[in-house]
C-alpha cells in the first residue's frame, strides 16, 4: 500500500512540474491583474502578458519564436485590440494600428532596404 501511495505521489509531483513549465500565473498587486507566462515545449518563453481578473486580455503582450525572438508586440484594452501592434518576420516588420478592435491603418517595412518605407493600406 505504501509502494502505491508513493507512485501516486510522484506522479501528481510530476504534473505539478510539467504545469508550472507550461505557465506561470501571478497576481500583480500593483495592477490588479494576473500576470502570466506560457512556455514552448523546449522551455523557451512563448508568450507573456496580463489578464484582468475577470479573464480579459489587458496591458502588453509578447510573443516570441521558439528560439525565443520576438515575433509579436500587441496591446489589449480590457479585451479589445487597441494601439500599435508589431509583428516581425525574417525579412519585414509589420505595423498594425487598431483602436477599440478595428484596424485603422498597417504598415509593412523591409528589413533588406537602407530606408524603411511605410506602406499604408
Amino acid at each position: 500500500m505504501n509502494k502505491n501511495v508513493l507512485m501516486l505521489f510522484a506522479f501528481f509531483i510530476g504534473i505539478i512540474s510539467f504545469a508550472q513549465q507550461e505557465r506561470a500565473l501571478k497576481i500583480n498587486k500593483d495592477t490588479n491583474l494576473i500576470d502570466v507566462v506560457y512556455y514552448h515545449d523546449n522551455g523557451v518563453i512563448s508568450q507573456l502578458g496580463s489578464y484582468t481578473l475577470d479573464g480579459k486580455l489587458h496591458g502588453e503582450w509578447f510573443s516570441f519564436d521558439t528560439d525565443g525572438n520576438k515575433s509579436v508586440a500587441a496591446n489589449y484594452d480590457n479585451g479589445k485590440k487597441v494601439g500599435k501592434w508589431f509583428y516581425w518576420t525574417d525579412k519585414t516588420l509589420k505595423e498594425v494600428d487598431y483602436t477599440n478592435n478595428a484596424i485603422v491603418s498597417i504598415s509593412d517595412w523591409q528589413k533588406d532596404s537602407k530606408k524603411s518605407v511605410a506602406i499604408r493600406n
